[in-house]
Formats: structure tokens, C-alpha cells, sequence
């Protein structure tokens, strides 16, 4: 397989109308406001991780060199996707949830395939950025459930659009939440609170780029509307990681 080509500074535009819910005047102004703010951390992202990082992560994969894209921009960076690795080896989840595909649904793939038999359910906006990793993955003989889900209105209590759920699992061990891009909202991720009833005690939500101004007022509600996890900031690699693990 040829190796994944390089993705953008910014996230992908939507494909079609109905892909991208109306945007209010409101959420345009918030997102240039955050942007002009969070710059340093977007530039930070570009580069994916040191290449020792990204060496350790295709060796805990037993992947070659070419298996991976290269990181950066908006797709994960090698640090998270380890963590995300790691954490499916020490704990063997039976159902993984991930709000935006891409590299993260490739490692996941790789490491349920490789240590374990649980499931992965993958929800994105872009219907041709599914087909391509749906493709991706199947030339590496890796198995997950890629879903269109088209960006709607939000949840009360949160900004921006939401992605279009159904058919969800009643249980989810591990939720990865890497979506909706923050040029939707630099807030939107927050409203994947809506699936913190579905993971049971010691179940974890991993939030990628928390170290952004966005989604650390994310961390901060979540922090304050749920008791019965305990998060906590990882802040190594490029963009940082909030771990929520369900405590009650």
C-alpha cells in the first residue's frame, strides 16, 4: 500500500451542504477569536512528534515504516496515538468508540487486532475521508465499523454542530474523542458528554489537543459536571491528552 498522503494546516472543508450544519454568527466570531489565540499550539502541532516517537510507536505496532502517514497538522501526533496503543494493550477494551477518523482508527485497529478482541466504532463527517480509511485499513487486513455521521445541530449546553449518532453501543469502554475540528467550534468536542452514561466504572475517555485554550474550558465543565470521573492532563507530545477514567 502507498503510504497516506499529507493532510493540510487546517481541517477538511465539509464535502457537501449537508455535511456542515448552519453556522451562527456566533460560532464564526468564537472560532476566529480562539484562532487567533491558539496559533502557537497549532504550529506546534505541525510536526507530529519527534521521529524517535514515531519509530517506538511502528515498533510497538510491529508496523514498517510505510504503514503510517506522515503525523502532524490535524491528524494525531505519535505520542497520543502510543498512549491510545498502550492503553488498548494493558486493558483489552471489548468496545471502542472514536469521534473522528484517520490515524487514530488505524492504530486502534492495529492494537485490538493485535492484543485483543474488542471492537472499534468510528464515526466521521467527511463520507469520502471514510471511504478512504475504510480502504486503508482493509488493505492491512484490519477490521473496525466506519460510519458516516454528518455534522447537526449541538446539544443543549454546547456551541458549534455535533455529529449525527445512531446505532450507538450501549457500552463503551474507551472513547476516543478527536473530532469535530475546531474550526466548527472550539468548544464542539465538549458535547461528547453526551456519551459519558455509556462507559461504565473504569471505563476512559481520551480527549486529543486538550492542551489547546478550546478544550481546556472542555476539560473545565467536564471536570465540574462529572464527579464520577477523575480527569487528569497528560501533557506530553505535541498537543496534549485529557484522560477521564470513570471512577462511579
Amino acid at each position: 500500500m502507498t503510504v497516506p498522503q499529507r493532510t493540510s494546516f487546517l481541517p477538511v472543508a465539509s464535502d457537501t451542504p449537508s455535511e456542515a450544519a448552519p453556522r451562527r454568527l456566533s460560532d464564526r466570531l468564537a472560532t476566529l477569536a480562539f484562532g487567533a489565540v491558539q496559533w502557537p499550539w497549532l504550529l506546534r502541532s505541525l510536526s507530529g512528534g519527534p521521529t524517535a516517537a514515531r519509530q517506538e510507536l511502528l515498533a510497538l505496532l510491529e508496523l514498517s515504516e510505510t504503514a503510517l502517514p506522515p503525523l502532524g497538522s490535524w491528524k494525531a501526533d505519535a505520542f497520543f496515538l502510543r498512549m491510545l496503543a498502550e492503553h488498548i494493550r494493558a486493558h483489552r477494551p471489548d468496545v471502542v468508540v472514536e469521534l473522528g477518523a484517520g490515524t487514530t482508527s488505524f492504530v486502534a485497529a492495529r492494537a485490538l487486532a493485535l492484543w485483543g478482541r474488542g471492537t472499534l466504532v468510528s464515526f466521521d463527517q467527511h463520507a469520502p475521508f471514510v471511504a478512504s480509511v475504510r480502504d486503508w485499513l482493509a488493505s492491512h487486513d484490519l477490521a473496525a465499523d466506519l460510519r458516516v455521521a454528518p455534522l447537526g445541530p449541538p446539544p443543549p449546553g454546547w456551541p458549534g454542530a455535533w455529529y449525527t449518532l445512531s446505532s450507538l453501543p450501549e457500552r463503551i469502554d474507551l472513547l476516543l474523542v478527536d473530532g469535530p475540528p475546531w474550526t466548527v467550534h472550539p468548544l464542539a468536542r465538549g458535547a461528547a458528554e453526551t456519551l459519558f452514561d455509556r462507559i461504565p466504572v473504569g471505563g476512559v475517555v481520551m480527549l486529543d489537543d486538550a492542551a489547546r485554550p478550546g478544550e481546556r474550558l472542555v476539560a473545565a465543565r467536564w471536570k465540574s459536571r462529572w464527579p464520577q470521573f477523575r480527569f487528569r492532563f497528560v501533557p506530553g507530545g505535541t498537543k496534549g491528552t485529557l484522560v477521564g477514567m470513570r471512577l462511579a
